[in-house]
């Protein structure tokens, strides 16, 4: 953990009464307290800034939320919940105790949101074709040779209408049409903690702080400056730092999530395969397309966009984000191979853009 340097701020007030001799008053503030709190998950690192004139440390409270979360929506733990769910070949009944399922409750109803807003190109039920293109929990292995039969055969089972959920007096069961049919939040759980990380501090009277979990962003009130947050949207190009930023961008109590192909891919023969899944047609999707920026009110919505929008392609992508309250977005995208060219829309190019800031 590690403590930012505070400001002091010092009033001096200086009364004049007629003839009397003047009296000086100085009157110390309290100091705006900040820290940032890293921590590494094995998965994923976290990183959490806030301002507390109480000077707590929740460290230990961030490590109990994000090992509940990952208990519940990991498909690298073996005995996670989605494992489970993955793993069962009939009825899936979820534990009663809310407290043992309400995190993969939540991943599965903002998916089926996301999914139709969408209009299927955001897919959790993916897992089985991430897993057979090598990235997914059973080890990157690159495909040597794609075999098309066998991803004709795997969209059989991949859908979310092939996964249905309902209430009875047992409590919640999950059935699938496929025993097949397998759930991957990869694309909504690091923006969901980050939400959650975000309500825990707003539970402790913190209103002033940025959250950042896997690269996935909440920003809240000001920084220690008294500005708001600023962030950077990466260069969308292979070999690129983590430092080479192409956009600049004031977060106004909003989350920022980025989907991109740059970074998480391999390459065979001289073809590249990128970790976006296409659930329309089986196959890793690369476009034109280099990255998707979503900005909205919460981070597991921005999050699970995005990946969407990687999935749908540029000019869909456009309509759809163009069709949404409460949505702004920056698509940073090429359609020579070479230019990279950069889309806005109207909400994020008039309030949030900080232009010839790279």
């Amino acid at each position: 953990m590690q403590f930012n340097i505070k400001y002091f701020f010092v009033l001096l007030i200086l009364i004049n009464l007629g003839c009397q001799a003047d009296e000086k008053a100085e009157v110390k503030e309290k100091p705006l307290i900040f820290q940032t709190i890293n921590g590494d998950t094995g998965w994923t690192q976290y990183n959490v800034t806030y301002e507390d004139a109480q000077n707590r440390d929740f460290a230990e409270q961030f490590k109990t939320l994000l090992a509940e979360i990952e208990a519940q929506t990991s498909t690298f733990q073996p005995t996670s919940l989605i494992t489970q769910f993955n793993q069962s070949k009939t009825d899936f009944l979820l534990p009663k105790s809310s407290e043992a399922s309400h995190h993969f409750l939540k991943n599965f109803e903002l998916s089926k949101k996301i999914h139709q807003t969408t209009d299927g190109y955001y897919d959790p039920s993916v897992m089985p074709l991430v897993n057979y293109w090598g990235f997914g929990y059973k080890g990157k292995k690159p495909v040597e040779k794609i075999d098309h039969r066998k991803i004709k055969s795997i969209l059989k089972y991949v859908g979310l209408d092939k996964i249905t959920k309902s209430t009875t007096q047992n409590g919640i069961i999950f059935n699938k049409q496929f025993p097949q049919s397998e759930l991957d939040f990869s694309a909504v759980a690091k923006g969901y903690a980050v939400d959650c990380f975000g309500a825990l501090l707003e539970k402790n009277g913190i209103n002033n702080y940025m959250v950042e979990i896997g690269g996935e962003v909440l920003a809240k009130g000001k920084n220690k400056k008294g500005k708001f947050w600023t962030l950077g949207i990466n260069t969308p190009k292979e070999g690129s730092s983590l430092r080479d930023f192409e956009e600049i961008i004031q977060l106004d109590n909003k989350a920022l999530a980025t989907s991109g192909n740059y970074r998480n891919y391999y390459e065979v023969k001289g073809e590249k395969f990128s970790h976006t899944i296409n659930p329309k047609t089986g196959y890793t999707e690369r476009n034109a397309l280099l990255s998707a920026s979503i900005i909205a009110s919460d981070c597991m919505t921005a999050d699970a966009l995005a990946t969407g929008c990687m999935s749908m392609g540029l000019e869909a992508a456009k309509k759809m984000v163009d069709s949404l309250r409460d949505v702004e977005a920056v698509f940073i995208y090429s359609k020579d191979g070479q230019t990279m060219q950069v889309y806005y829309t109207k909400g994020i190019e008039n309030a949030l853009l900080l232009k010839g800031k790279k």
